[in-house]
């Protein structure tokens, strides 16, 4: 039997006005990816702070290695490497600064420090910054910095919050090419995400929405689970296109993707043909119109409007 990372059950957590986390139960087995996805206030971040034990939960029961986040606090830090949205890096300190201070935080000794620092930097391609303050780093190089920060003390578990958010899709890349190899090194990563296309380079994904966990599975396993039939189109005039499908018999949903748009519609009589008919009608003409396999965008739409 795989051994679980996390294990929550019936986790909650309420605030005056709103329940930000729903009776959420999840599981991540060791050794994996977990991706948690949804909109902003979908209780991604408090999931993940709870788990840092940074946030008390309000009912319910959250498990590190079979360690209470409550109970056994100080013991599930010391497994746990933590980096949040707006990591808390100080931008008057050089790269090694920053890396000794996590380090002295998290009390590693210093012939501990040397090794893992070298081991980072392989990881990072970081060395040849290590004098640079890190206020001069790319957004790119100061999210590689704020994760060795966060293995600097060699944890069981990484939990990361939207940690590519706002950086460059090669700096994206070299950071997930990281990702990969602390697999290697058997760490398990919890990784909150925007980006769909990071989402299906996890083991597993979990869509969140109101504090509540939709769905979880591979991504594959996800796709699968659509009911809607789902058509791409693009045309000179989207905004135009959009609103018209929005009225057309048969579709449900109409949502934007850069600039294409997905048309979602349960009846399998809605083909290609009848969409560009009906568009051609709207005096809009398609310049290209398929049948696509689902996202897992369409899946959260369908997900969200099935609730």
């Amino acid at each position: 039997m795989e051994t679980l990372a996390i294990e929550t059950r019936s986790l909650t957590k309420a605030y005056p006005a709103v329940m930000a986390l729903d009776g959420l139960n999840l599981e991540v087995k060791s050794g994996h990816i977990f991706g948690l996805i949804g909109p902003d206030g979908a209780g991604k971040t408090t999931t993940m702070r709870i788990l840092a034990g940074i946030l008390k939960p309000t009912g319910g029961t959250a498990l590190v290695f079979g360690d209470d986040v409550v109970k056994s606090k100080n013991l599930i830090g010391e497994k746990i490497g933590y980096m949040s949205q707006h990591f808390g890096l100080y931008e008057d300190l050089t790269v090694r600064e920053n890396i000794d201070f996590y380090a002295d935080l998290y009390l590693v000794s210093r012939t501990e420090k040397e090794g893992r620092l070298r081991r980072l930097m392989e990881f990072s391609r970081l060395e040849p910054f290590l004098d640079r303050l890190a206020g001069k780093l790319s957004g790119g190089m100061k999210q590689k910095l704020g994760l060795a920060c966060a293995l600097i003390h060699t944890p069981k578990l990484l939990l990361l919050d939207e940690p590519t958010n706002g950086v460059d899709p090669v700096s994206r890349r070299e950071f997930w090419k990281i990702l990969y190899e602390l697999l290697k090194e058997r760490v398990t990563i919890f990784i909150s995400t925007p980006y769909m296309d990071e989402a299906d380079r996890c083991h597993m994904v979990g869509i969140m929405d109101n504090g509540r966990l939709l769905i979880s599975g591979t991504p594959d396993d996800i796709r699968t689970k659509i009911k809607s039939i789902i058509f791409e189109i693009r045309a000179e005039n989207g905004a135009d296109a959009r609103d018209a499908l929005r009225t057309m018999e048969g579709i449900h949903s109409v949502v934007f993707f850069g600039d294409r748009i997905h048309a979602a519609a349960m009846s399998p009589s809605i083909d290609e043909k009848k969409i560009e008919t009906f568009l051609k009608k709207s005096n809009i003409t398609p310049t290209s119109l398929r049948k696509i396999v689902p996202t897992l965008e369409d899946a959260f739409f369908e997900l969200s409007e099935a609730r």
